[in-house]
């Protein structure tokens, strides 16, 4: 589907988003962490076709985005201000706020420092406390390489570069590390470490956003325990099961169809609120794909 990519400059950062479809129904939805807007690209286009605007955002670190090496720049919750910041660039006063993993935890954020702005959220995965021993296995190794042996690291990403990866279908979606310097993955790796991680039980009860929830059974570093609580935690949420990790990516009709059956509960019952719509030359630099 033809879609807009176009970047706009915020505190020191420049960052880069696509907007697939037209419309005031808008969903904004983020990858995972050391993945790229790449990975939502089938999602949006789904939606676009069924009305929706969508933006995937490529959050600082990743993808066609700037990479500041500043750790604090990584932190969850200030993902959750340049999600803010896209919104006010856009000229939309609420939206809808979603994401795969990383994306996820980030929304939850955003329902802590800015839940006016929010619309509905969709979570995708989340990953909360019962991923924290899997996600260690699996990142501690990776900020290990980054780290200490990074010419070794830097050199097999280089040959990893050659494979097409818009060719690659499915696989190619979540290449997006390939693309990254070393440097580049030790920021995100530290930022997302020591910054919040996820809101309290205490903060999640409290948030009464509209909220679809989205979990699976297929591995640890996104427990189907964390998707399924959270959803029984959220006072406004609904928890559909996916029936893998790639559903979304590979068969997408059946969860597609509930994600656009929840937004569309949200316009038909008012719990939009008023979206201001964007000037066709907004939003910085522009360029057809």
């Amino acid at each position: 589907m033809p879609h807009q990519l176009r970047t706009f400059y915020d505190d020191g950062v420049t960052l880069s988003y696509e907007v697939f479809g037209k419309g005031d129904r808008v969903l904004v939805y983020l990858h995972g962490i050391l993945l790229d807007s790449f990975v939502n690209h089938r999602l949006a286009e789904d939606l676009a076709d069924a009305g929706y605007r969508v933006i995937l955002l490529d959050l600082p670190g990743h993808g066609r985005s700037d990479k500041p090496h500043s750790i604090a720049l990584h932190r969850m919750d200030s993902y959750a201000r340049r999600v803010v910041r896209l919104l006010d660039e856009l000229g939309i006063e609420k939206a809808a706020v979603g994401g795969v993993s990383l994306g996820a935890d980030i929304t939850l954020q955003l329902a802590l420092v800015a839940p006016e702005r929010l619309t509905g959220m969709v979570l995708e995965m989340p990953v909360l406390e019962q991923a924290v021993p899997a996600a260690l296995l699996v990142f501690a190794p990776v900020l290990f390489a980054a780290n200490y042996a990074a010419p070794v690291l830097r050199a097999l990403l280089r040959l990893a570069r050659r494979i097409p990866r818009e060719r690659l279908g499915v696989v190619g979606t979540v290449l997006g590390p390939v693309e990254l310097d070393p440097d580049d993955i030790a920021a995100v790796l530290k930022g997302v470490v020591v910054g919040p991680v996820a809101p309290t039980v205490a903060e999640r009860v409290s948030m009464t956003t509209p909220t679809l929830v989205i979990g699976h059974r297929s591995d640890r570093v996104h427990p189907f325990g964390d998707a399924a609580r959270l959803a029984a935690q959220l006072p406004d949420a609904r928890f559909v099961e996916a029936r893998s990790i790639l559903e979304l990516r590979l068969r997408p009709a059946r969860l597609t169809a509930e994600i656009t059956q929840f937004l569309d509960q949200l316009w038909d019952t008012g719990h939009a609120g008023r979206v201001e719509l964007e000037e066709e030359s907004a939003g910085g630099g522009t360029a057809g794909l």
